[in-house]
């Protein structure tokens, strides 16, 4: 699995939406997902 660095500013603003025991991976993979869901959204959009 890719290794990545995080500042302290965004290690900041990631606990601060994460919900109680949420792990990071749980978090950035529900934030891909939303990501993903309001791109295609908007990808379908324009038809």
């Amino acid at each position: 699995m890719p290794q990545i660095e995080l500042d302290e500013e965004t290690i900041e603003r990631l606990d601060g939406i994460r919900i109680e025991d949420e792990s990071y991976d749980e978090l950035v993979m529900e934030l891909i997902n939303i990501y993903e869901a309001s791109e295609l959204t908007l990808f379908h959009a324009g038809d």
